[in-house]
């Protein structure tokens, strides 16, 4: 980067030296003018105080400089720029015989006196500035290029602790950090690798508890079911005692897989959602009666309600899957004589129940994965700890939003909000 740098220093100390170049000669061109403007004025009062003028033309040629005054006999170059001047002006450029040339005039005694020499700079015209051009060049060079190296510096050294924490980030170190330094655009890169370091770190950490969850879950009805197979292979139980125990446990694990899979399946999209006019009371209807065994096996009144034209946009079999799960949550959670609502108004539906509830701090992460199980497994029956996750995939599928709070007089409120027609 240095060496980038120095050398777009040194390219723009060249272009500066060279139009620094081009200015000098225009006002070495101007100066030149000056000059001859000076000497025509003194070769007029020389020729007014009875000069010589052959003396005059030999001193002036000496110097490259043409004079052409009267009583000079002027040949053809000599008529030529006697015209061209004199459309000139006082001072110029001039052209004549098909050569240019810098020329300056006075009026004499006896008319007009013109001092011309060619349009070309002599190397006693630009010599002297050659040096001080170069010096400059250089100088700016070696500014630029002192300027350059803590300004290469400064940019390499972090892009350069941001390569080497990406490559560590590679190889699976996810605790690596880069420090943040000021508030500039490369301040931003490494709070920007910071957060991509922090969300994988979690998201590892995430999948590592997602997957000792399952298996711990797996590992359960899994353990059960060998044990009583096992059992009654051995005649230590009877079929009547290790089949109801056999069944449910791989029904539990039917559930899991199932909820899995649907997981899966949300999180790589692999579902079409439509978008329909939905009557929600037929949502909640049918959502009741679905669960309404399971309720009364349980020994919780589930009732559900819905006010008249609650409609909303949304894929009525998602939506029903969603309803279905929060129902099926709060069946479990509440204890027996407990009491479920499925209510629904506007373009909302909601499930209360009056279990336990969650405390504060579990709100925010009640839709996480196995969070409420991790949490409350060995106190309440909480399911294989995914049906909320799937709720508030399917919801957010749908462009709606689910939420958890609790009731005031106990029990929890969750709240699935849909788009309204």
């Amino acid at each position: 980067m240095f060496a980038w740098l120095a050398l777009a220093a040194v390219v723009s100390s060249v272009l500066t030296v060279l139009v620094a170049g081009v200015l000098t000669r225009a006002a070495v061109e101007q100066r030149i003018v000056r000059e001859l403007e000076r000497q025509a004025d003194a070769a007029a009062s020389a020729l007014a105080g009875g000069a010589g003028t052959q003396e005059l033309r030999r001193f002036f040629a000496a110097q490259g400089t043409l004079l052409i005054a009267p009583g000079l006999g002027t040949q053809a170059l000599g008529s030529g720029l006697l015209s061209a001047t004199a459309r000139g002006g006082r001072s110029g450029r001039a052209s004549a015989l098909g050569r240019s040339y810098y020329f300056a005039s006075a009026e004499g005694p006896g008319g007009r006196v013109v001092l011309a020499r060619p349009a070309r700079l002599l190397p006693r015209d630009w010599v002297p500035y050659v040096p001080l051009l170069l010096l400059a060049g250089l100088v700016g060079a070696g500014v630029a290029a002192a300027v350059s190296y803590p300004v290469a510096r400064r940019i390499s050294d972090p892009v350069g602790r941001v390569s080497d924490a990406t490559t560590k980030l590679a190889s699976g170190d996810v605790s690596v950090r880069v420090p943040v330094e000021g508030e500039d655009e490369l301040a931003h890169l490494a709070g920007s690798f910071n957060r991509m370091a922090e969300d994988l770190q979690a998201a590892r950490e995430a999948d590592r508890t997602f997957l000792l969850s399952v298996s711990h879950e797996l590992k359960t009805p899994l353990t059960a079911i060998r044990g009583y197979a096992e059992a009654l292979a051995d005649g230590a139980a009877s079929a009547e005692e290790a089949g109801p125990v056999i069944r449910d446990e791989a029904e539990r694990l039917e559930r899991l897989v199932q909820d899995l899979l649907d997981l899966a399946r949300l999180e790589q999209r692999r579902f079409s959602i439509r978008s329909e006019v939905v009557e929600l009371a037929s949502i909640v209807r049918s959502a009741v009666e679905r669960a309404a065994p399971a309720a009364t096996e349980l020994g919780v009144e589930l009732t559900g309600e819905a006010a008249e034209g609650a409609l909303a946009l949304a894929d009525p079999e998602r939506l029903l899957q969603a309803v279905s799960n929060l129902v099926e949550n709060a069946l479990r959670s509440t204890p027996a004589g407990g009491r479920v609502w499925v209510r629904a108004e506007g373009s909302a539906i909601r499930v209360e129940d009056t279990g336990p509830g969650l405390s504060p701090e579990d709100l925010p992460r009640a839709f996480d994965r196995f969070y409420l199980h991790d949490r409350y497994g060995g106190d309440r029956t909480v399911g294989s700890g995914l049906g909320l996750a799937i709720v508030r995939e399917l919801t957010e599928a749908m462009g709606g939003t689910v939420t958890a709070a609790r009731r005031p007089e106990g029990g929890s409120i969750f709240t699935i909000e849909v788009p309204s027609t």
